[in-house]
């Protein structure tokens, strides 16, 4: 089993940044995936960014350039640096993981863990 604990949301002005942090427990293989989520009232969930355990990025089209993935594997934690934020990035954020690569992920449709979540909340 995996836990995922997320930190790191709040309110902020349009233009502004937040960065987001997941940590993770449990027992985890060389080999995974990790990432972000979100979902806003009235829509559908939308994958945000994920990471390959070789370091492989990949961003959804909303948010790349603005928002970066990372992780620190001495810490177990993964991060969101979101910068420019729009109002429409409004949403609660989890994270993700699962134990196998990316498009594994990718062909399965989901994610085998993920956090409780962690609200963003972007105003104009």
């Amino acid at each position: 089993q995996v836990q995922l604990v997320e930190s790191g949301g709040g309110s902020v002005q349009a233009g502004g940044s937040l960065r987001l942090s997941c940590a993770a427990s449990g027992y985890m293989y060389s080999t995974y995936c990790m990432g972000w989520f979100r979902q806003a009232p009235g829509k559908e969930r939308e994958g945000v960014a994920s990471i390959d355990s070789d370091g492989s990025t990949y961003y959804a089209d909303s948010v790349k350039g603005r928002f970066t993935i990372s992780q620190d594997n001495a810490r177990n934690t993964l991060y969101l640096q979101m910068n420019s934020l729009k109002p429409e990035d409004t949403a609660m954020y989890s994270c993700a993981a699962s134990l196998v690569r990316c498009t594994v992920v990718v062909g399965r449709g989901d994610f085998d863990y993920r956090g409780q979540g962690t609200q963003v909340t972007v105003s104009s």
